[in-house]
């Protein structure tokens, strides 16, 4: 296994398109990274660029010290010579060829000794369950089947990174979850350095050591998931990192507390117009305060009860300002309520960037 260097990356699709703009990110050996994104970020242009389906317009990558893309020096490794491993969204088994086939696939290629092909598509056959699928076609598997087929075929070559391209997108909720769960161990268990694209948050929250989040291109915030949940570095990561989504609202700062105008937030604030960031888990509907320190704000009415999960999710009205609350008690709609804040939760923004 390997660890993975970028440094600088570009990529700009003439005329006018920058996909990748000024990406840097070092990955560690056999770490997990999700990259996440919405569509059109850039997600899928960067992995291609590790993977070499892509040439970049500036930077550099190494796989461990070994640059295999170094644009101002020339230096572009042809794909087949970068031992990566890849699964693609829509898995691209060939129908005409039997599992076994698709598995060995790579492995033909490079020309490898019949009896070597044998023993490694079965060893990795072995590894993910589907060792009694090798004599079927794609068309006679499930779902999930076809996806383990797929991952099969990219780790039969033992590569040094596997590089997984939105996966799970095909799959129906309830096997996405179990394919989710599946990958990590697979992937804890072979110690490979894995970077997984996709635009579904809970996958990243299921599988990565770390994220890196991308728009348009630029990387916004590469962490921990606790880190990016709980200090996301500007207003998109916490908007699009999170769930329920956070609240966010304008204030003015005033020193000891963000004036919202029929709503004051007792939070230390630098003076000027800022927004607020709260997110439904920081801020509560209930009886009494859950926990010691939390503070009470003014009572607020609630408009509309969700579910969204386990726990419903009020909307809590004052004059104008309307706030997403996690609900802990039995009142209903139309009600008065009583409303709890984590100070600690408070994330203040000035111009979209976290202050």
């Amino acid at each position: 296994m390997v660890s993975l260097q970028v440094e600088k990356l570009e990529k700009f699709f003439p005329p006018n398109v920058y996909a990748l703009r000024d990406v840097s990110v070092s990955i560690r050996d056999g770490e997990f990274l999700v990259v996440l994104g919405p569509s059109g970020s850039g997600k899928t242009t960067f992995i291609r660029c590790i993977a070499g389906l892509e040439t970049p317009t500036k930077g550099r990558i190494l796989f461990g010290d070994v640059p295999v893309v170094d644009v101002e020096r020339g230096v572009n490794v042809p794909p087949a010579k970068r031992n990566v491993g890849m699964v693609f969204q829509n898995w691209a088994l060939y129908p005409h060829m039997k599992v076994f086939d698709n598995i060995a696939f790579p492995l033909k290629i490079k020309k490898l000794p019949r009896r070597e092909v044998e023993k490694r598509v079965r060893e990795v056959a072995e590894a993910l369950g589907i060792s009694d699928l090798l004599s079927r076609y794609p068309r006679q598997l499930s779902g999930g089947q076809q996806q383990r087929v797929a991952i099969a075929r990219a780790l039969v070559k033992e590569p040094q990174v596997l590089l997984m391209d939105e996966p799970f997108s095909n799959l129906d909720a309830r096997l996405r979850i179990s394919a989710r769960e599946f990958v990590k161990s697979l992937q804890r268990r072979l110690g490979i350095t894995t970077i997984l694209v996709t635009h579904d948050q809970h996958d990243a929250y299921a599988l990565a050591d770390r994220l890196m989040i991308i728009n348009n291109g630029v990387v916004q915030q590469i962490g921990t998931t606790d880190e990016v949940l709980n200090n996301p570095a500007n207003v998109f990561v916490a908007q699009f990192f999170g769930d329920p989504p956070i609240n966010l609202v304008e204030g003015e700062g005033r020193g000891d507390h963000v004036d919202l105008g029929d709503l004051k937030i007792p939070v230390q604030a630098p003076q000027g117009r800022l927004q607020v960031g709260i997110r439904p888990t920081d801020i509560y509907v209930a009886d009494r305060p859950l926990n010691p320190g939390d503070i009470e704000l003014a009572p607020g009415r609630i408009v509309l009860v969700e579910y969204l999960g386990f726990t419903p999710v009020a909307v809590v009205r004052w004059e104008r300002t309307e706030i997403r609350a996690a609900m802990y008690n039995k009142l209903r709609e139309g009600d008065t309520a009583r409303v709890f804040l984590r100070k600690e939760g408070v994330k203040l923004f000035r111009d979209g960037v976290r202050v």
